[in-house]
């Protein structure tokens, strides 16, 4: 059995365990409850086989009795909500009701009701042969008893919930500090054959080779650079300047236009003049090129794909538009969880590494402004204006 297997099974323990410990607790504090509950009953028959000589009828003349009646009557109900009443609804005897309840007799309808819900009345045996019921309530120690399983569950599912975002933090913090251990490796790794293309490139210039050779390759070995410092930025607080989003935006767009497929029909649309922002350029190009070659892919290589830039007094809007397969409205935010993905392959990664690149190192929003199954998508970031 691996180390992993072994885990999951004493995770499953842990679990089933803490299950039963907290079905017993629960169960345990509802017998108490209902015996507690008997007890109180029982007081109260106690109560209505007093009740006669407590009013002088068995027993007028042994005052010991009578001594003894009345102390049971008293201590039987000390805290217990209580009224008897006789075969004609009038009150005969009360105990711990508030005084405007019986003068209310709206009230005291709504207050025999609540009494019936939370106990059942006793028959009470009244003089002259008659009979009268005794109506009674949960004593507040009882109350307080019956809200005491929720109070204990709502008290473990708080600690449980606190386990598990501890959990979940440490999760995320390991798999934060491997993926940026792997991306800073990496470009470690693509720096030293870089380094050797660049010093090629110089070698090919002193040759016999069309020089339009040589400023592609040297796109692609700045191309190579621009890579290399992005996942050396990974992990550290990026450095933000100000920046004309309108012509990093467009950088970036134009690169993948010329090397993309002929059948996607790029177009942009931007304002003339500079918007200028907080950006670092490195991270933001990225994060343009996730989506640009998120967008080429939904469409599988043929389509429309538009970007828009416009701005209001307080922000840009970037919107990149595509013609392709669509998502569904509870996808929206779906998309930019790390590992989701509706390719045969891929990572999953690119969404949620441009929402972490806009959202948390540049203060903006990105989100999936409208899309529709079958005619495409929009996807919108929102960066603030300098003021």
């Amino acid at each position: 059995m691996t180390f992993s297997s072994n885990r999951n099974v004493i995770r499953w323990i842990i679990i089933l365990s803490s299950f039963i410990i907290v079905s017993s607790i629960l169960w345990n504090t509802y017998s108490f409850f209902q015996k507690f509950k008997a007890e109180e009953r029982q007081k109260m028959k106690t109560w209505t086989f007093a009740y006669p000589e407590y009013t002088k009828y068995f027993y007028q003349d042994n005052v010991e009795l009578n001594a003894i009646a009345e102390k049971i009557v008293i201590d039987s109900t000390v805290t217990i909500p209580m009224v008897l009443l006789d075969k004609n609804n009038k009150v005969l005897n009360e105990r711990n009701i508030d005084s405007s309840i019986l003068k209310n007799p709206a009230e005291m309808v709504r207050f025999l009701n609540k009494l019936i819900s939370q106990n059942e009345p006793i028959e009470v045996d009244l003089p002259n042969n008659e009979k009268g019921k005794l109506y009674y309530g949960n004593s507040p120690l009882l109350n307080k008893l019956k809200y005491y399983p929720l109070a204990l569950l709502l008290i473990i599912i708080l600690f449980a919930g606190v386990v598990y975002f501890f959990y979940r933090s440490t999760k995320n913090a390991e798999q934060n500090k491997l993926w940026t251990g792997m991306a800073k490796e990496t470009a470690h790794q693509i720096g030293t054959p870089l380094s050797s293309l660049v010093g090629w490139t110089e070698i090919l210039k002193t040759e016999n080779i069309n020089p339009d050779y040589v400023v592609e390759i040297e796109k692609d070995i700045d191309r190579l650079q621009t890579i290399t410092e992005r996942f050396s930025k990974i992990g550290s607080a990026p450095t933000l300047e100000h920046q004309d989003v309108v012509e990093a935006t467009k950088s970036s767009y134009e690169y993948l236009k010329s090397r993309s497929s002929k059948l996607i029909n790029f177009e942009i649309e931007s304002p003339d003049k500079e918007i200028p922002v907080n950006l670092n350029a490195q991270l933001y190009s990225w994060t343009i090129e996730n989506l640009v070659k998120n967008a080429i892919d939904a469409m599988k290589g043929k389509g429309d794909l538009k970007l828009t830039i416009s701005s209001d007094e307080k922000l840009v809007y970037i919107n990149i538009s595509d013609t392709g397969k669509g998502i569904s409205k509870n996808q929206f935010n779906k998309i930019f969880e790390p590992g989701y993905t509706t390719k045969k392959r891929g990572w999953g990664l690119g969404l949620s590494l441009a929402k972490r690149i806009i959202e948390d190192y540049h203060n903006g929003k990105i989100k999936v402004l409208s899309s529709e199954i079958g005619k495409g998508t929009t996807i919108q970031i929102s960066l603030k204006l300098l003021s």
